[in-house]
């Protein structure tokens, strides 16, 4: 999509086309009333959980490398814990920080296994704006960790979307007006639908419902699992292969999500 679709483009694309559809799933659902404060707070979350996330990280790649991005994304579960502790006092006890640890140690050695391709406008900046929007997501993790239990996943989702797309609209407006949409192959469109509709609409609704019921560190901690993802699909695909050392970081990733999980909740949980 690159040169065809420019990165706040795409933004557009997954806010407005998520907020759409969740909108017309909530038509299907008994309604909630959400004054006019939890309104307020909805669009904070928005912002932080889904504009400035998927923002500041689909520009930064357009600047850094994908493998570069790839190694910033394993510093979310570190801000997590740390916002946590900071922000709902959970402890940070050595399961915990050992499960990061090893969970981190996986991650790097999958990434690494497949190189850091060089290239990239501007490295630096890209890999500060990734950066932004890992530590903006744990802020969402650990701010909105109480509130988003107050109301259902739809409710909490077509609002936070709303926002983001008002935001995302007002923002891009110049680079949608001077746009070739008639220069777009269908090859383009199939590959924004499947982003729109697997990507992001039944992405979110995954992370809603983890959100809902795990610990902001736990889930913090699922942004291992990406790499493991990417390299099972790239072997099914035949673009990948196994190795011992893939085998372990798996190992490896698994058995720090699983110290996480067990470490000791935060006082308020217990």
């Amino acid at each position: 999509m690159s040169g065809l679709i420019l990165p706040m483009i795409l933004v557009d694309f997954r806010v407005c086309g998520a907020a759409l559809l969740f909108w017309i799933s909530s038509l299907f659902l008994p309604k909630e009333h959400v004054p006019l404060p939890d309104l307020l707070r909805l669009f904070g979350a928005g912002m932080l959980g889904i504009l400035l996330n998927q923002g500041c990280f689909i520009f930064g790649v357009s600047l850094t490398t994908p493998g570069e991005a790839s190694l910033v994304t394993t510093t979310m579960p570190m801000w997590v814990m740390l916002l946590a502790w900071i922000i709902l006092h959970e402890p940070i006890t050595y399961k915990k920080a050992g499960g990061i640890l090893l969970g981190a140690t996986g991650a790097l050695i999958l990434i690494l296994g497949n190189g850091i391709s060089s290239g990239g406008d501007n490295p630096a900046l890209g890999d500060f704006i990734v950066l932004c929007a890992q530590f903006s997501y744990a802020l969402y993790l650990t701010l909105y960790r109480n509130f988003i239990r107050h109301y259902s996943l739809v409710t909490l989702m077509k609002w936070m979307f709303l926002s983001a797309s008002v935001v995302a609209l007002c923002i891009s407006m110049p680079s949608l007006i001077t746009t070739q949409w008639t220069q777009i192959p269908w090859t383009v469109w199939a590959g924004i639908g499947f982003i729109v509709l697997g990507g992001t609409f039944f992405a979110y609704i995954c992370i809603m419902i983890g959100q809902k019921t795990l610990r902001p560190t736990i889930v913090g901690m699922y942004n291992y699992v990406q790499p493991i993802v990417a390299t099972i699909s790239g072997i099914i695909l035949g673009l990948d292969y196994f190795t011992v050392a893939k085998g372990l970081a798996i190992l490896l990733i698994f058995s720090g999500v699983w110290l996480v999980t067990v470490s000791k909740a935060a006082p308020s949980d217990s």
